[in-house]
């Protein structure tokens, strides 16, 4: 049985890079709690698949969030089709491994349009709307590197911490004006493609979790909950908030426990 503040029965949402791993998962997680659900990516092909998947009236609206006239296409495309925008979630997201010497110019360039130029495009387009019909939630996916810092990810990791800041930001610009901006910060999490590129490389995602205080790597449902959490009534007096999602501090101690 839904909780009255998770139904989200009569609103909308857009959920970006919602084909595949997270972004599928949130996008699924709103449409079961009642959600009209925009999901959008690049791939046209794999994204009506998974709006088929998802079910419930999910719709799919093919975009590159790293320009900016395909954010405010995207935003004019489900008002026109709903007449309304309640939520966005800026999951669409991504990055290569390079050490800061061999990083080359134009791949960091693209990295920050498509982590955090994105966020900006995307929910300037949809605060401008939310605000007209008198509010709305913004949820800006991050990463525990965004918080860290991750050696290997450079840009990623600092375009990352940019979408923390923006958020901060832009809930004390919206929030008098009636939309909440918050964001999650994933840690390790167990995505197919995660776990495809671990057993490519030979890396034991399960053994590496030991230091975590939870002994695991995190499943996508759970980025998802965390995100509706913050979209939905039971945050109603949060905003400016970035929330890991990560099984916990990873903290090293002076004794054996």
């Amino acid at each position: 049985m839904t909780l009255p503040i998770y139904d989200f029965s009569g609103k909308v949402a857009i959920v970006t890079g919602g084909g595949t791993g997270i972004g599928a998962a949130i996008a699924e997680t709103f449409a079961k709690s009642g959600a009209q659900v925009v999901i959008a990516a690049r791939n046209a092909e794999r994204l009506e698949a998974r709006a088929a998947a998802i079910g419930h009236g999910c719709a799919a609206i093919a975009a590159d969030v790293s320009d900016e006239a395909q954010c405010q296409s995207l935003v004019a495309q489900t008002v026109e089709r709903f007449d309304q925008l309640d939520i966005l979630v800026n999951n669409a997201g991504g990055g290569r491994h390079a050490s800061i010497a061999k990083f080359r110019t134009d791949k960091w360039l693209a990295e920050f349009d498509l982590n955090m130029h994105s966020a900006f495009y995307c929910a300037r387009a949809a605060a401008e709307m939310m605000i007209g019909q008198g509010g709305g939630a913004i949820v800006n996916v991050s990463s525990l590197a965004g918080m860290h810092g991750t050696m290997g990810v450079s840009a990623y990791s600092a375009a990352k911490a940019g979408v923390q800041m923006f958020t901060r930001v832009a809930a004390a610009e919206w929030g008098p004006r009636g939309v909440r901006v918050n964001c999650v910060a994933p840690g390790m999490i167990a995505t197919e493609l995660a776990e495809a590129n671990w057993a490519k490389t030979g890396f034991d995602g399960v053994a590496a979790s030991k230091g975590f205080p939870l002994r695991r790597p995190g499943r996508p449902q759970e980025v998802a909950q965390a995100v509706l959490f913050l979209a939905s009534d039971a945050a109603s007096y949060i905003t400016g908030e970035v929330l890991a999602v990560a099984g916990g501090p990873q903290l090293k101690g002076m004794i054996e426990v």
